[in-house]
């Protein structure tokens, strides 16, 4: 089994960047130049994806837009010159086939996931979640695609989290796997948001999965939970029962763009990491009165 497609959950109303995305999806904020969904297409596009499903919502067309074609302003471009800008803007249009269909209520990560079912297909998919923004030299879901062209298995990305902190996350209970240096666990059960002296370890879920289509039949007869939401997390567990689930401990630096302060901070490190404005941006940095 090869993964070719990923599934974007998109239908969140971004409610911790109020008012900024009070008119705007909280997927299209820029990060420097490029908003925060990009960077996760680009990623899946590297793993070898080559079609992209985005579960969308109401106030989302933005996202839409954004990878269409824009006939006026590539005129505008064309008809100023501006042949640098033009091709920019055509990349993003030409990039990969996206289809989108809509979640017509936000019911949880695995209601997301199960209203992509018919686009897509009895075959393996990959989800990510936007808001995890992950700089790693080989793109995170290629690292993942790896584990899972061994496995045949469904994988989720790992990552540590010492301390209280772990109760902010998902995390595993497993067995590591040997001779994979800490890097790969199999995984016997996952526990959602615990408390810190309950947790099973200190490997949190990271939005990035790479899932086989059972998963669509088990999340159709899983019970909807707390806050009358259906949790991927409780889908994960049945299919624990079924077959072997993977947890991978990614290499790369995660940003959460999701909260305003790894917003923030990613902003200033993908900033930094630009040569056309890493050397004046550092210089303005250095100079604040802190």
């Amino acid at each position: 089994m090869k993964v070719r497609k990923a599934v974007f959950p998109a239908a969140g109303l971004g409610t911790r960047f109020l008012p900024a995305t009070k008119a705007q999806p909280k997927e299209m904020l820029p990060l420097v130049d490029k908003p925060v969904i990009q960077y996760g297409v680009e990623e899946a596009m590297a793993a070898g994806c080559d079609q992209i499903v985005m579960v969308t919502g109401r106030g989302k067309t933005a996202i839409e837009d954004h990878f269409d074609v824009s006939y006026e302003l590539e005129h505008m471009l064309e008809s100023r010159g501006k042949t640098d800008l033009l091709a920019i803007v055509r990349q993003i249009s030409d990039m990969i086939h996206l289809s989108y269909v809509r979640q017509k209520e936000a019911l949880g990560l695995g209601h997301a996931v199960l209203t992509a079912r018919e686009l897509v297909g009895d075959e393996p998919f990959a989800v990510l979640l936007a808001d995890d923004v992950i700089d790693a030299e080989v793109p995170v879901l290629k690292q993942m695609m790896d584990v899972f062209n061994r496995t045949q298995s469904s994988v989720i990305a790992l990552q540590k989290i010492d301390g209280p902190s772990i109760s902010a996350y998902g995390c595993i209970a497993g067995k590591e796997v040997a001779g994979s240096n800490g890097k790969l666990w199999e995984v016997t059960d996952l526990v959602e948001k615990p408390k810190f002296e309950d947790a099973p370890s200190n490997l949190a879920v990271i939005g990035r999965y790479i899932l086989t289509p059972r998963v669509f039949e088990i999340l159709a007869h899983t019970p909807f939970g707390k806050g009358g939401e259906l949790q991927l997390t409780d889908g994960l567990k049945a299919l624990l029962k079924e077959e072997k689930l993977y947890g991978y401990v990614f290499d790369g630096k995660r940003h959460d763009t999701g909260d305003k302060l790894g917003f923030l901070k990613a902003t200033v490190e993908f900033a930094l990491k630009r040569p056309d404005l890493k050397d004046d941006f550092a210089k303005w940095l250095k100079g604040l009165a802190l």
